[in-house]
């Protein structure tokens, strides 16, 4: 049994994008036994590239059913079957980031027409699905809408099959595709990481963690470590059965739960913010040995957009001034910003200066008693000494809400 899918998406960033348009035909290698079309309310906006392309319009979407409501139905009737799809890997992670959100994870078998028209119409001059259904006869007459797509994909997975007379290739690309190879055991592990910010850890099969770190992109990071060819990696690769993620937000709200996480990461600082005869400059501190540093930068990308900040403010000409601004000394307060995920916030307390504690509550939520305080924070474990650099760009940023510690 087949369920042979096509997928519009509403055109948004990568791992991001919504179901707009969805269709599915349940097939036994003879005849369709079911079928499943419906436009699908993406909850959010499309992009005018993608109106252009499927001719499906916001309007038109806004009163159809969204994802939820038709995920039971999906399930059913791609239940037992074997998933179908020209270029399938869209497809499948569509589905598995759509059902992700609510809660659970779709595991199903596929197989991709793609490889196979290759190896059975090998001189093809396209393999897009409009230009190869064309060229055998296939007529697709509402290009880039599911329904037509996913009947041209079966019109064609019906003559691959014809030409396939003895099921080998077809048998054999669907052990490709779904055999537990080193490829697809990185893809199986790697897949549903998000692009974000956050601590990945690598686990064993029973969920020992053998390597946690944080990083900027999740997805990338766990990529390279399966495709590095470096010894360091090589025991985590081997041991390796599953990879969990924790979100982390922004870069102070990322250093503070790596450090009380006691994730050990080397933060290097290069580049330093000087004045220099009346002036500000961005250089190497190496550079510099007779003067410290007023703020330290991780990159001189980073340096220079605060540089640019601070010259645009008249009162940070005077370098005293900017010095006051940014000085943690004696500070008794509780910093407020924005958290791990949308719709949460973090608080960070600090006493003569020094983080001693800090806690995630939601957004709309307040935290202004000292029970409520004392019910969500979490006090740090070690030196937060090395924070000090983060809290003073944060700061000088103005993107942190504080209120005097009077509990």
């Amino acid at each position: 049994m087949y369920s042979i899918i096509d997928i519009e998406g509403n055109g948004d960033a990568y791992r991001k994008e919504r179901i707009i348009d969805i269709a599915i035909f349940r097939f036994d290698g003879r005849k369709i036994t079911d079928q499943f079309i419906s436009l699908v309310n993406p909850e959010s906006q499309i992009t005018p590239f993608v109106q252009r392309l499927t001719h499906i319009s916001q309007k038109m979407v806004r009163t159809a059913p969204k994802f939820h409501e038709i995920a039971k139905r999906i399930i059913e009737i791609t239940d037992g079957t074997t998933l179908v799809g020209h270029r399938i890997d869209f497809d499948y992670r569509m589905l598995r980031q759509s059902f992700k959100q609510l809660g659970y994870e779709f595991k199903i078998n596929t197989l991709d027409t793609i490889p196979l028209a290759k190896k059975l119409i090998p001189n093809a001059e396209s393999y897009s699905l409009p230009k190869l259904a064309k060229s055998v006869g296939i007529p697709i007459l509402n290009a880039h809408r599911a329904e037509s797509d996913a009947r041209a994909t079966l019109d064609l997975f019906k003559i691959l099959i014809s030409k396939d007379l003895k099921n080998e290739i077809i048998q054999k690309q669907f052990d490709e595709s779904n055999a537990k190879t080193y490829i697809n055991k990185i893809q199986n592990l790697t897949q549903d990481l998000p692009s974000e910010k956050g601590i990945v850890y690598f686990q064993t099969e029973t969920g020992n963690i053998i390597f946690s770190d944080f990083t900027d992109d999740i997805n990338r990071f766990a990529k390279r470590v399966f495709n590095s060819k470096s010894k360091r990696w090589k025991n985590i690769r081997q041991q390796c059965e599953q990879i969990n993620y924790e979100l982390v937000g922004n870069d102070l709200t990322a250093k503070i739960i790596i450090k009380s996480k006691g994730i050990k990461r080397e933060d290097w600082f290069p580049f330093g913010l000087f004045h220099i005869n009346g002036h500000y400059k961005i250089e190497k501190i190496i550079l510099q040995k007779n003067a410290k540093p007023i703020l330290k930068f991780r990159s001189f990308t980073q340096g220079l957009k605060a540089l640019n900040f601070i010259n645009s403010k008249p009162e940070f000409s005077d370098e005293n001034q900017l010095k006051k601004t940014i000085d943690l000394k004696n500070r008794n307060e509780i910093w407020s910003f924005s958290g791990r995920t949308f719709g949460e916030k973090m608080f960070l307390i600090l006493k003569d200066g020094t983080p001693v504690s800090y806690g995630f509550h939601e957004f709309f939520s307040q935290i202004q008693s000292a029970s409520k305080i004392d019910k969500l924070k979490i006090d740090f474990q070690t030196s937060t000494a090395d924070l000090e650099n983060d809290l003073k760009l944060q700061l000088l940023k103005s993107e942190v809400e504080i209120f005097d510690l009077k509990i």
